[in-house]
């Protein structure tokens, strides 16, 4: 019986990329196979159809020879890498879509080694939770933070062997870091036993990190905290991290950033609010009061006769600066928001209170919001009634 022509078996074109082909390969093989058609012999020849067509199509040295010669090209030994009948085993061209679609499952990045020789490990990325003040948040900082975690070892310089000698390829694998094994349609892929997936043995480790090239120890580090910085904030310290295995690349440091609560003043962004106290009589006659700022100083700030608790007055630039700009540069900066509270006097002596009982009763139109509060209180009463 003749042989189907492998474009159209995948049910692509002469024309199709290497990813449309891929794709195409993907689509039929869910479709067809064996465990979604138990029992189904056209199903599972199909299956081997498609994946012999992936087989050849998926290598340009093939697809080039089958694209010119057809299926003669591999007949009769004309072209054949791998023995046996020249399309190799088909379940080397699923294990193929296997690795793309579940290599990160088995430890392996897409674009990485997983695919290649497995040398050095990068080692892992860690986190730092550091805390700072507002006022260091307003100027910026230098912190010192001590982190634990994992160095180089000294002893080998990060080869993981005695005397810094270049660990040896692993015999099992051959330096993939995998090793692989067929189970009737499919060929399952497992980290090597021997390397542990590194590709490599060190036939004589370090005495003082066992052939991991790392140790444990807390380094000092120095962080420079810019201006403007907020709670959530993310400082990245390329190379601080954990170390990586045998000679492997260093991950990084991200310091997390927390500014902490202010007795004083509350963040909003760019925009820093306090509540200040101004007595009945400022309040009721007008005058001026001291506020402090965030840089340390002091502005004196203008009330209005007759203030209500919860009036806002309003400091242009002696906010919190943008972040990665300095706090001097008050076109940028945020502003800062006074929120007035009316003190009721307490502890009064019998001639204050006197006086104050004086004052109520020549008092006329001065209480606009009692008067018209108690006004919708009577009109409320009256429908109540009728």
């Amino acid at each position: 019986m003749a042989k189907r022509d492998y474009y159209e078996v995948l049910g692509v074109t002469r024309g199709a990329s290497a990813d449309e082909i891929k794709k195409a390969y993907r689509t039929k093989a869910k479709e067809l196979h064996p465990d979604r058609n138990r029992d189904c012999k056209v199903s599972e020849a199909a299956f081997k159809e498609v994946n012999e067509a992936y087989e050849c199509l998926k290598d340009d040295q093939k697809k080039s020879a089958y694209d010119r010669f057809g299926h003669a090209a591999f007949e009769g030994g004309g072209f054949n890498r791998g023995g046996g009948n020249g399309h190799g085993d088909f379940g080397s061209a699923f294990a193929d879509v296997f690795e793309d679609l579940f290599g990160d499952m088995m430890g392996r990045r897409p674009g990485g080694n997983g695919g290649g020789r497995s040398r050095a490990s990068r080692g892992q990325d860690l986190r730092y939770n550091l805390r700072v003040s507002l006022e260091e948040a307003f100027t910026g900082a230098q912190k010192a933070i001590s982190v634990p975690g994992s160095v180089a070892c000294g002893g080998c310089n990060g080869t993981g062997a005695e005397g810094s000698v270049e660990p040896a390829t692993c015999p099992t694998c051959s330096g993939m870091g995998k090793v692989r094994a067929s189970q009737g349609f499919f060929t399952v892929e497992r980290t090597c036993p021997t390397c542990n997936g590194q590709g490599q043995i060190v036939k004589n480790p370090c005495k003082q990190c066992q052939g991991a090239g790392r140790i444990e120890k807390e380094r000092q580090l120095s962080v420079n905290i810019p201006a403007g910085v907020e709670t959530g904030t993310r400082i990245r310290l390329a190379g601080e991290g954990e170390a990586g295995m045998r000679g492997g690349p260093s991950g990084d440091l991200y310091i997390f950033i927390e500014v902490q609560e202010h007795p004083i003043f509350i963040r909003d962004g760019r925009t820093l609010a306090c509540e200040v106290p101004v007595s009945m009589v400022t309040a009721a006659l007008g005058g001026e009061i001291e506020v402090p700022t965030i840089d340390g100083g002091r502005s004196r700030v203008k009330v209005p006769p007759g203030t209500q608790s919860g009036k806002q007055l309003r400091l242009r630039g002696k906010g919190m600066p943008p972040l990665r700009h300095g706090p001097g540069m008050n076109g940028d900066a945020g502003d800062m928001l006074i929120e007035l509270s009316v003190e009721t006097p307490v502890n009064l002596t019998s001639r204050q209170r006197e006086l104050l009982r004086e004052f109520e009763n020549i008092q006329a139109d001065n209480s606009p919001q009692t008067q018209g509060f108690f006004h919708k209180i009577k009109g409320f009463w009256d429908e109540m009634k009728g």
